[in-house]
């Protein structure tokens, strides 16, 4: 079945299902969905076979996962479907579930804003608002918004969203309609756990290496507990020496050549000798010819490759991909 919205499949399932039991379906859904659904069914001059068995096998495996996730987390969601689907297949059902938790999470509105509109609009509010809106945002996009905050600012928020635990929803509906009374589209509300030491880690590791110093130096002042446990659980990239050799093999695999020479410029001997020792004898070479001719480069330049070449760790190792020791975390046994 070639590749369609998610209106389109909820239509082609509620076709495949049979009038009785759409009509049940219908009913739980919310009137605008409802009539989007509704669009769809009556464009849809048939389902042919192999489009009904796709959709309803799409519809409960998704369904199978969201159970994995609930009942032991998104990890132990991947690691069920990776030994009953293959690693491949998992990794669309996951993807496929992302997507859906992400458009049902509170401050959607906010996920779809332009950055620089919402960073604009953020720092006219208070430090835990941001912090609060800013623990539902993709990580990158977060880190955009937290880098373009004055610094004293960016300590304070940081500090508020690894302190955060668990949110009322009265506050979240609040803090939704602020945003909402600025922005047209609509927002849904759910109530989750959401901040802590993890989200701030994830929005950390996607922020430059100089805003990151910035707030762990100003943390380790004000909150030195909580300044020790982000420090055991970041990655930055001098800690790829830390990987096993496969894993930083498969890392590489992944990652541009240019943007690994430019990450390499004015990094530590021993980061260079570990990633040479993982690499042929000519991707030394060329390696070490290219660092040679590469002259001056300014320091945001190379610490966006580094945070680039971090951001594909942390993905295969979000993945399951490759291993990264953290803090007190089991060893992997093998």
């Amino acid at each position: 079945m070639e590749t369609v919205d998610g209106t389109k499949k909820a239509a082609l399932l509620l076709i495949s299902l049979g009038s009785e039991t759409a009509a049940q379906v219908m009913r739980l859904l919310p009137e605008p969905y409802i009539q989007k659904v509704s669009y769809e069914i009556a464009n849809i001059d048939h389902v042919n076979a192999d489009e009904r068995r796709e959709v309803i096998a799409e519809f409960v495996t998704t369904s199978t996962a969201r159970k994995y996730v609930v009942d032991g987390g998104i990890d132990y969601a991947v690691e069920i479907l990776n030994k009953a689907l293959g690693s491949q297949k998992a990794k669309e059902v996951i993807g496929i579930l992302n997507q859906i938790q992400l458009r049902e999470r509170p401050f959607n509105i906010a996920r779809k804003a332009d950055t620089q509109q919402l960073s604009n609009l953020l720092l006219g509010e208070h430090p835990q608002t941001v912090a609060l809106v800013l623990c539902y945002m993709q990580p990158d996009k977060a880190a955009q918004i937290l880098s373009q905050f004055p610094s004293e600012r960016q300590a304070e928020v940081a500090e508020r969203i690894g302190t955060i635990s668990n949110t009322l929803p009265i506050v979240i509906e609040k803090i939704e309609k602020v945003i909402e009374n600025k922005f047209s589209n609509l927002v849904e509300n759910r109530t989750e756990n959401v901040g802590g030491v993890n989200t701030l880690v994830e929005i950390l590791n996607s922020v430059g290496r100089s805003t990151e110093k910035n707030i762990i130096s100003d943390l380790e002042k004000t909150q030195p507990e909580l300044s020790e446990e982000i420090k055991s659980n970041l990655f930055t990239f001098e800690d790829i020496i830390g990987l096993g050799r496969s894993d930083v093999q498969k890392v590489l695999r992944e990652v541009n050549h240019d943007v690994l020479v430019l990450a390499l410029k004015g990094a530590a001997d021993t980061i260079k000798d570990f990633i040479y020792s993982n690499q042929s004898s000519r991707s030394v070479e060329m390696l070490k010819e290219d660092l040679q001719f590469l002259g001056p480069a300014r320091l945001s330049a190379v610490e966006e490759a580094q945070q680039k070449i971090v951001s594909v760790i942390r993905r295969l190792d979000e993945q399951g991909e490759i291993y990264i020791g953290r803090g007190d975390q089991d060893a992997v046994i093998s």
